[in-house]
């Protein structure tokens, strides 16, 4: 099977989706909030969260209410070659390692969903094919970042996740990956299984993991 093309097909089908929702923006908070969720959207979504980092962190906040919640949508090219999500997890651990820096009491949930999963991987320090062309958050925010959440992971080709790879995230990760969906199950046969994460509870789900984190 070639990974790459049906990873395409499935980017493609997503784009479709993505044309039926109204793409997330960036939020533009006030600075300091208690919690700051950062997402990393699917293969070739439009800019912003994506069709399922939009009902992720809106669960997220929803789930948190009483405490100040920001967004940040990772802003990267999310392209169909996959080569992205290298710079994409730079400008996550950019992101990340400047809120911590100027507001030492947030703690951070981060997410992605497709090539964006890749982008948390490479930030987690797990190698991907596009590892040497990202970046790894630095240790000193690791405990700061409370839930580490993603969809259709296409590290779940190499037979692991998250939680089995990683001693310093995986106690803290929680991976989604539907019966069927090749991009992240070995053997998967259902494209339609990619797509619906947002639709299918996955998305709340991951939501009240997270959001039981925060301390």
């Amino acid at each position: 099977m070639n990974v790459r093309l049906l990873a395409r097909a499935c980017a493609a089908a997503s784009v479709a989706a993505a044309a039926l929702v109204v793409p997330s923006a960036v939020a533009t908070a006030a600075p300091c909030t208690d919690v700051d969720v950062s997402f990393a959207r699917g293969t070739g979504e439009l800019p912003g969260l994506g069709i399922t980092g939009g009902p992720f962190t809106s669960s997220v906040t929803s789930t948190l209410a009483g405490r100040s919640v920001s967004t940040y949508a990772v802003n990267y090219a999310a392209d169909f070659s996959q080569a992205s999500a290298g710079p994409g997890s730079r400008d996550l651990v950019a992101h990340i390692t400047s809120v911590a820096a100027a507001c030492p009491a947030t703690q951070f949930i981060i997410g992605g969903y497709s090539q964006g999963a890749t982008v948390v991987t490479n930030a987690v320090g797990l190698r991907t094919p596009s590892s040497l062309t990202g970046s790894v958050l630095p240790a000193g925010v690791a405990d700061r970042v409370k839930a580490v959440v993603v969809f259709g992971n296409p590290f779940g080709l190499t037979g692991r996740t998250i939680e089995s790879a990683s001693g310093t995230y995986g106690p803290r990760a929680r991976s989604f990956c539907n019966f069927g969906d090749p991009v992240c199950q070995i053997g998967g046969f259902n494209s339609f299984a990619h797509l619906t994460y947002a639709s299918n509870g996955s998305a709340g789900q991951g939501a009240t993991f997270a959001a039981s984190r925060i301390s």
